[in-house]
């Protein structure tokens, strides 16, 4: 049985989509039914668990809050345990798989329990509701604890560690612990040009804990992602009015995005509500206000924090207006899905231009052309259309029965809406391929994530709806309580060893992040395996001699090709290391070229310490104060070395680093104090 958008309005209760429960006699004995009810089919996935409204909104809150405090009490206990390093011991391995598996077995054994007395027909304990959806609520939670938290507990860093992507979000992170102002991390008075809500609100954290912002990455990604996590089951309870089916599609997204894009906090939390968006946006098209203001507040939440994932869901939500508009009567149809759709839009809009529109300013009021290369990256997993029903795990699995259940039926509107949100994602996927015939690309492999979420997600509702209705097609005469409960065990059970299957794997999928964690010199010049640290051991102290010099770091432009100096201290760069995460403000091209042409000149007509010092001072640009080198201060012929990145896209790797060389002989002047830190040579300007 199917449902047109005209079918529902929005004082309906329960969420639309889903199977149609038209027997009332599995509601609660405690349950309100209407006359009207019992006339109309129910498009719920066990009715009785259903919530209203308010009382979803007010559970979101609640969960998100509760999920991100369970996480960030857990790690800072986690910090006063000493635990042996992840790539050194199997112990932080074997105490995830047991924490993963107390947390399933717990959450199997509430939902057993709450199923069973929802077909007996007995009366719930009150202490047994409040403990199951309490918990239920905390699962997801608890698994981004065990399986992340406690393999990371001996370090201060976190996924992988320090290295090239995680320096320039550390960098980041810092930047916006230091200021609550639309601040690029880079560069000296510019707009931030990368969506900037997780790093601001990470920064505030900063604040609320005193922490320094490379510290403060870990514990905030565990709070949002637990966050993030939790929030699912109140929202998908709403969305089928079931508690275990929110509870296991909670539960499974979080463990795509932690075996898939843990490393990515920011952009995991977004796509972590991609298919509960697309099940709104089909609500929404068919006139369901609630429904058009949840998508617009996601929409524009998310540009503020991953704007990828922001323009498929905009796209989807663009398919199902045209869906809803042609799949109603012809003599019905109107232009109201186009209404809502116009009004999600510019509510999401409004929200995006909190993080977009100081930069977008910037771009309209730039005297030189702006571009960015942001797009320039295809690796090996942007060549391959993403196929994850045919992987033999949980995820492979469910992707497939949820892929079957989209073909079958996909006029259902839960179906369909997932449905067309699998299919853009498959579009921009090929178009992300093909558009490379114009320099650029889509960043398609990064959607690999949305549609293992997407599909999975239509594979728990299939398995609900086929224990819900598959059996007693098969036994039309009936089954007995017994075997009812049996058959319900077997789905939980069988639901949770698959899920626990998954889930352990999580650390040894993300082992390399892992050991990169423990092996990267941290911000206070150790490594987690306590082993000899790297040059980055140096950068304290060559912070202390800085401000020993009179300048504060916040106040200071320093020209460096170390990257994690700058992740690790709040200093800005005269450029970005890269210009793949430059901002386009910036005018990255044109700084590398004015660094090479003083490394240049340095050996000629720059060579007179107070001509280089002048050709410095006339930089467009706000000169840098400091200069930090690889070479050495003693050997005056050696020359000091630095470097410089080129956009080589589309070669993979899509950059190279040019070494510039600078004569010492031009700093040798009273303008500029030298000193020598391990390999480095920090030159700071005299003030």
């Amino acid at each position: 049985m199917t449902e047109r958008p005209e079918d529902y309005s929005e004082p309906r209760d329960a969420a639309h989509g889903g199977v149609a429960v038209e027997d009332v006699a599995l509601a609660e004995p405690d349950t309100k039914t209407t006359v009207q009810d019992q006339k109309k089919p129910r498009y719920e996935l066990f009715a009785p668990d259903a919530v209203s409204t308010p009382s979803a909104i007010a559970r979101i809150g609640v969960a998100a809050i509760a999920g991100g405090v369970v996480a960030l009490l857990a790690f800072f206990v986690l910090k006063q345990v000493s635990l042996a390093a992840f790539n050194v011991s199997m112990v932080t391995r074997a105490l995830a798989t047991a924490g993963s598996l107390l947390i399933l077995i717990v959450v199997a054994v509430l939902l057993w329990l709450w199923i069973r007395d929802r077909e007996s027909g007995r009366t719930r304990p009150a202490w047994r509701r409040v403990l199951t959806e309490a918990v239920c609520g905390l699962a997801p939670a608890g698994l981004v604890v065990t399986a992340i938290a406690i393999p990371l507990s001996a370090t201060k860093l976190y996924l992988d560690g320090i290295q090239v992507d995680q320096g320039f979000r550390t960098q980041y992170l810092t930047r916006m612990t230091e200021t609550m102002s639309h601040q690029d991390m880079n560069y000296a008075d510019l707009p931030s040009f990368y969506p900037i809500g997780w790093f601001w609100l990470g920064g505030r954290l900063a604040n609320l804990l005193n922490m320094s912002g490379w510290e403060v990455y870990q514990p905030w990604a565990l709070v949002s992602l637990a966050a993030a996590g939790s929030a699912l089951v109140p929202l998908w309870r709403r969305l089928t009015g079931s508690l275990p089916a929110a509870t296991a599609i909670a539960l499974i997204t979080t463990a795509v995005v932690l075996t898939m894009v843990p490393e990515e906090p920011y952009a995991a939390v977004v796509a972590m509500g991609v298919p509960a968006a697309a099940v709104l946006g089909y609500r929404a098209m068919g006139g369901s206000w609630t429904s058009t203001i949840a998508v617009a507040l996601y929409l524009g939440a998310s540009a503020c924090f991953y704007t990828l994932y922001t323009g498929i869901m905009a796209l989807t939500m663009i398919g199902l207006a045209f869906i809803s508009f042609i799949a109603t009567v012809r003599d019905k149809r109107s232009i109201k899905p186009f209404v809502h759709l116009v009004v999600m839009g510019l509510g999401s809009i409004c929200i995006a231009l909190l993080s977009w529109g100081p930069y977008l300013v910037g771009v309209l009021t730039a005297s030189e052309e702006v571009s960015s290369a942001a797009q320039h990256f295809l690796p090996s997993q942007g060549t391959t259309v993403p196929l994850p029903f045919f992987h033999l795990t949980m995820v492979g699995v469910l992707s497939l029965v949820g892929l079957l259940y989209l073909l079958v039926r996909y006029r259902e509107p839960v179906f369909t809406a997932l449905g067309v949100a699998v299919a853009v994602c498959y579009v921009w996927v090929v178009a992300s391929m093909v558009v490379t015939l114009a320099g650029t690309t889509l960043l398609g492999f990064r959607v690999e994530v949305l549609i293992a979420l997407l599909l999975s997600t239509a594979g728990v509702l299939a398995l609900m709806d086929l224990r819900l209705n598959g059996v007693d097609k098969l036994y039309p005469t009936g089954l007995s309580e017994r075997t009812n409960r049996t058959i319900s065990t077997v789905f939980i059970v069988g639901l949770a060893l698959s899920t626990l299957s998954y889930v352990q794997q999580i650390p040894e999928k993300n082992e390399v992040f892992l050991d990169q964690a423990y092996s990267d010199t941290n911000g206070d010049g150790e490594r987690a395996d306590r082993r000899e640290s790297g040059v980055g051991r140096y950068y304290n102290q060559m912070h202390e001699f800085i401000q020993k010099q009179g300048y504060e770091p916040t106040e200071t432009v320093v020209l460096t090709d170390e990257i994690n100096f700058l992740a690790y201290h709040p200093y800005y760069g005269f450029n970005a290391f890269t210009n793949h995460y430059a901002n386009p403000l910036g005018q990255f091209e044109a700084r590398g070229e004015l660094i090479a042409q003083w490394a240049h000149d340095s050996y000629e007509h720059l060579k007179d310490p107070k001509a280089m010092t002048a050709a410095i001072d006339a930089s467009p640009w706000r000169a840098p104060d400091v200069f930090i080198f690889r070479g050495s201060e003693k050997d005056k012929d050696a020359p000091w070395k630095t470097h410089v990145a080129h956009d080589i896209f589309p070669s993979e790797p899509n950059v190279r680093q040019q070494g510039l060389y600078f004569n010492p002989e031009a700093f040798n002047s009273p303008d500029w104090t030298t000193e020598q830190f391990g390999p480095f040579v920090v030159v700071v300007r005299n003030r």
